[in-house]
């Protein structure tokens, strides 16, 4: 899992059935709080907040909604008296993981608490098979993700638009290319603001008969920089500068000491 040296596990615990609720991940570098659930949950045995979750068979929780179920177990930022607060536990600033910790998650509303753990249940890390490894936004609000049990799938935003922000994703371009893996793998994220889960990206997704591997092998073997252009062609790089505004080359991603260029459009020049 990203960022595994700088994320905290706790087990979420049904003081009064005395059973496992569930796993609360914590990324330090990120603030982001993600919650796993135990598969055996129904409607009545979840926590309130993620019963329509429950109900529709989905037991990882978005980092929105998980980080929601903390802020309503610990003392709010906006509190009248924050800066005595903070003072008297010796804290610099608000952090809603040392309220959460002070707390152990102790509510009035139902019987649930929190302990930290050293390793990850089994239903954690096979869940974590699924997860988003990598991902390229393509043509055609296509994006083509990498899974971490090796799955590549196609998919097509124009098909998930029930997902809350897409709409606004389709709408807006340089939010579309701001597409990156969110916090964890557990989703694709838009300007680190509006999420696709993975377990959506994944089912709705096309399988790909090609692995990670393969995409890897195509960039080394057909990305070619300013100077392996000149070598391969011969020429001075104002030569290549030429064929750029001549449109004999297409720079496929420039200022990166040296552009870069697919070499079957270089080779098509040798011709």
């Amino acid at each position: 899992m990203e960022g595994i040296r700088y994320m905290r596990s706790y087990e979420i615990v049904d003081t009064e059935e005395h059973r496992s609720v569930g796993i609360l991940l914590y990324y330090e570098k990120k603030k982001d709080f993600i919650i796993e659930l135990q598969s055996d949950l129904d409607e009545w045995t979840a926590p309130l907040l993620f019963t329509n979750l429950v109900r529709n068979g989905v037991y990882t929780v978005p980092r929105d909604l998980s980080f929601l179920w903390v802020k309503e177990r610990i003392i709010p930022s906006g509190r009248q008296n924050i800066s005595a607060i903070l003072k008297n536990h010796k804290m610099d600033a608000y952090d809603e993981m040392k309220f959460l910790e002070l707390s152990k998650a102790r509510c009035s509303q139902d019987n649930l608490c929190i302990k930290k753990i050293d390793r990850l249940p089994a239903y954690v890390a096979a869940r974590a098979e699924k997860h988003v490894v990598d991902c390229v936004p393509c043509a055609e609000h296509k994006v083509l993700c990498f899974f971490a049990d090796g799955t590549v799938k196609k998919i097509d935003l124009l098909e998930i638009q029930s997902v809350t922000g897409v709409d606004k994703v389709l709408r807006n371009e340089p939010l579309y290319q701001s597409c990156q893996v969110g916090t964890g793998g557990y989703s694709i994220t838009f300007d680190d603001s509006i999420d696709i889960p993975a377990w959506i990206l994944y089912h709705e997704g096309v399988t790909i008969p090609l692995s990670q591997d393969d995409f890897i092998c195509f960039a080394k073997n057909n990305l070619l920089d300013t100077t392996e252009c000149c070598e391969v062609l011969d020429c001075s790089r104002q030569n290549i500068s030429y064929m750029v505004k001549r449109g004999q080359l297409e720079e496929v991603k420039a200022n990166v000491k040296g552009n870069l260029y697919q070499k079957g459009d270089v080779l098509k020049n040798m011709w």
